[in-house]
């Protein structure tokens, strides 16, 4: 158990090095230069005051030479200070990543309720009027890119109704949720489609066990067989997909916190991309990829738990 503990860990290490390495040399080689910027702009840049700059911010060195001093010093916790705001990055990350991680946790809630029980409802009534709405609608709001749904909602419940705030995040639990509702369910629409395909294929599969029939022939209520012999079986499957789809939900708020006016990570990493803001840029991937990974870590270590046949599978004979 510990030595696969620590191939899992030394795995996920080197995982996490290749990605900041590859963020860095992105952000590296994007058009544009920093020292421009941090000059002043072109109108007061001279060649003496660039190279100045330059050799302040070490960007005359080699590539790997300023990776190897961006990440001795993210080791330390030291993300460097933003180009654009001159704070620190650790600060404006702290600040802003408290509303995408409610943004990311209220859709993961959304699509995991309406997805998961829109999957059950078409697998019980498979073959059914119920079964074809479910599939057809799913596929709808699964074609629909997530800015798009976006605006709609906005255009819909918050102009034209006005039940919902179209801008801000709001303060307190209730306005939190009250302002984050819109974008949440913006963000949950696509992965709707996603889970409650997955749940119904898992339950069918599940469903056409041997021990099920089994245990329709004894005669146990359908209900009862439904919860602890359909859905248990299909919850491995189903929870993994979950576990992938909240990880990628990070990247998905750059988006979502643009059309609303959201004060995210997503949104810093749009302006940190438009001024050439190179330490919040790559401290925002890195930040994304970290999260990433924990998520399908978690969900790696949690399915065996949940999934009764490979629970089987590994407990000795």
């Amino acid at each position: 158990m510990f030595a696969s503990i620590g191939r899992r860990l030394a795995g996920l290490l080197a995982t996490l090095l290749a990605s900041s390495f590859v963020i860095f040399a992105a952000v590296y080689a994007a058009p544009g230069d920093p020292a421009v910027f941090l000059a002043g702009g072109r109108d007061k840049l001279t060649p003496e005051r660039l190279a100045a700059v330059r050799e302040q911010y070490h960007l005359d060195e080699p590539l790997v030479v300023q990776y190897g001093r961006w990440l001795w010093d993210c080791l330390h916790l030291d993300l460097g200070r933003s180009f654009q705001y001159g704070d620190q990055v650790s600060d404006l990350l702290t600040s802003r990543f408290p509303t995408t991680l409610a943004l990311v946790g209220y859709a993961t809630v959304l699509f995991v309720v309406l997805g998961v029980g829109a999957g059950v409802l078409a697998a019980v009534r498979r073959g059914s009027w119920v079964d074809s709405a479910v599939v057809g609608t799913t596929t709808l709001t699964a074609s629909v890119p997530s800015f798009v749904g976006g605006i709609a909602l906005v255009a819909f419940f918050g102009v034209r109704l006005g039940w919902f705030p179209v801008t801000g995040s709001g303060e307190g639990f209730g306005g939190t949720l009250h302002h984050l509702t819109l974008p949440a369910l913006a963000m949950a629409l696509g992965a709707v489609a996603v889970i409650s395909r997955v749940t119904r294929q898992a339950m069918v599969e599940a469903g056409s066990a041997d021990h099920v029939e089994v245990a329709r022939a004894a005669g146990l209520p359908e209900r009862q067989i439904i919860r602890r012999h359909v859905l248990r079986n299909a919850l491995g499957p189903v929870v993994t997909m979950c576990g992938l789809v909240t990880a990628g939900m990070l990247a998905g708020t750059v988006a979502i916190e643009t059309v609303f006016g959201l004060s995210g990570i997503g949104s810093l990493l749009v302006g940190a991309v438009n001024s050439h803001d190179f330490p919040v840029a790559q401290a925002v991937l890195l930040l994304m990829v970290a999260c990433y990974i924990a998520v399908t870590t978690l969900v790696d270590l949690v399915h065996p738990l949940l999934d009764p046949r490979l629970k089987a599978m590994r407990s000795p004979a």
